[in-house]
C-alpha cells in the first residue's frame, strides 16, 4: 500500500508509524485516519514484526486531534465519521497481538489523545502534553478516551480532566498514571530503543495473549479470567518461545526468543 498521510518503517522486527501532517500538527483527516489502520493490521499479520511504535512527526506534536477544517468541509456526521474511521484505529491498536509503543514527542490533544492512550506503553518527552479538548468545542470525548479515562486515573480524576479539557503535563500525566514514563526531551529516542530492544527480543506471541487477557479483564469476572487464563497458557505451552524459556531457566543461560 502506498501511504500518503505516514511514513510506515519496518526494520528488523520493528514497524515504526510516523504521523506525516505535520503542517497541521498531525491533525487527523480520514486519509491519515485510514493509513494508520491499514498500517497497524499490516503489521499483526506479518510474522517478522515484534514490536510497533506510533509517533508523529515534528518535534511539536504528536498529534492535535481531529482536523476540524476538513471535517466542516466534508460536511462529515460525527457520529458515522466515529464508527467509520476512528473507531476501527483504535480497535486494530488494541487487538494487534503484539506491543504497541507510542512515542510522544509533542501534544497529545482530543482524539489525539485518545490515539496515544489506546497504545500499550507511552513514552513522553518532558515538554509534551494531554489534553481532552473536546469540551472547548461543545463536545465529549471520543475515540476510546471515555473507557480508557477512568480506567487508567479512576472516575473522579477522569471527570476533572474531561470537563475541563485542560493540559495534563507529561510529568502529571506520568504521575498519575495516564502513561508510563516521561523523559527529558533529548532523552525521548534513547528511552524508546531500549523499550523496542526489550520487546523485540521478548516472547511475542505471550505478550499477545497477555494484551488480550488484561483486555478482556476489564469486563469479565474472575471465574472468566481463570479459564482464559488456563486456555492461554495451554497454547503458550506449545511455542517455541516457552520451550525455549523454560530451557534458558534450567540452564541458567539468557532466553533467545523468536517471537514463535
Amino acid at each position: 500500500m502506498n501511504y500518503e498521510h505516514i511514513l510506515f518503517e519496518i526494520n528488523d522486527g520493528v514497524a515504526k508509524i510516523i504521523l506525516n501532517r505535520p503542517q497541521v500538527y498531525n491533525a487527523l483527516n480520514t486519509g491519515l485516519l485510514q493509513e494508520i489502520t491499514a498500517a497497524v493490521t499490516a503489521a499483526a499479520t506479518d510474522s517478522t514484526i515484534r514490536v510497533v511504535v506510533i509517533t508523529g512527526a515534528g518535534d511539536k506534536a504528536f498529534c492535535s486531534g481531529a482536523d476540524l477544517k476538513e471535517g466542516m468541509r466534508d460536511n462529515n456526521n460525527l457520529g458515522d465519521s466515529l464508527r467509520q474511521y476512528y473507531n476501527p484505529m483504535i480497535l486494530a491498536i488494541r487487538s494487534i497481538p503484539k506491543p504497541v509503543i507510542c512515542r510522544l514527542n509533542g501534544v497529545a490533544a482530543g482524539a489525539g489523545c485518545s490515539l496515544a492512550l489506546a497504545c500499550d506503553v507511552v513514552i513522553a518527552a518532558e515538554t509534551a502534553y494531554l489534553s481532552q479538548i473536546f469540551i472547548n468545542i461543545g463536545l465529549m470525548p471520543d475515540a476510546g478516551s471515555t473507557f480508557f479515562l477512568p480506567r487508567l486515573v479512576g472516575m473522579q480524576r477522569a471527570f476533572e480532566i474531561a470537563s475541563t479539557g485542560r493540559k495534563v503535563t507529561a510529568t502529571e500525566a506520568a504521575q498519575l498514571g495516564l502513561i508510563t514514563k516521561v523523559v527529558k526531551a533529548s532523552e525521548l529516542d534513547i528511552e524508546i530503543c531500549e523499550v523496542i530492544t526489550y520487546y523485540r527480543n521478548a516472547p511475542t506471541q505471550a505478550i499477545g495473549a497477555m494484551k488480550k487477557a488484561l483486555n478482556q479483564s476489564i469486563y469479565s469476572n474472575l471465574d472468566e479470567m481463570l479459564e482464559l487464563e488456563a486456555e492461554s497458557q495451554e497454547k503458550l505451552s506449545h511455542t517455541y518461545d516457552a520451550g525455549e524459556g523454560i530451557m534458558a531457566f534450567l540452564q541458567k543461560r539468557k532466553a533467545k526468543y523468536r517471537g514463535k
